[in-house]
């Protein structure tokens, strides 16, 4: 039986769920009565203790994609291009995402409602941007192109 597709849909599956909660919080998180909804407290719940199990798998199965492909796969410049783009995604992720939805949380109460709001659309600004760069890896991933 050939597992490569299974491993390339688990490995495509890791990698989105590990920005996901990053990309989609800024639209879930509402200013209220404090009360999380279930896709707010699994997103959130993904974002924290979720994020080391996701990204071990995800390691695995990059590893395992790698042996199965070979290691000449890391001179394709599409994929390089597309790593570095994902690299810079969880770092906007881990150092600026996480830490201002980890404020938004804890300012219910504290803060006006307009201070509250436009914190959360500058959140949802960083969201859009993490978003577009999820596309275009998904556009470098599909096609890739012949880059130099």
């Amino acid at each position: 039986m050939n597992w490569f597709p299974i491993l390339l849909v688990t490995h495509i599956a890791l990698a989105v769920a590990l920005l996901l909660p990053s990309v989609l919080l800024p639209f879930v998180l509402r200013r209220g009565d404090g009360q999380a909804g279930p896709l707010t407290r699994l997103l959130m719940t993904a974002q924290g203790t979720g994020t080391i199990i996701i990204a071990g798998g995800l390691a695995v199965t990059g590893a395992a994609m790698l042996w199965i492909l070979g290691p000449e796969l890391l001179t394709q410049p599409w994929l390089l291009v597309a790593l570095s783009l994902y690299a810079l995604n969880l770092a906007v992720a881990a150092f600026v995402s996480r830490p201002n939805l980890r404020r938004l949380v804890g300012l219910r109460g504290e803060t006006s409602d307009e201070t509250w709001a436009r914190r959360a659309r500058r959140q949802r600004r960083v969201a859009y941007g993490m978003a577009a760069v999820i596309g275009v890896i998904g556009f470098l991933m599909s096609t890739k192109p012949e880059l130099w």
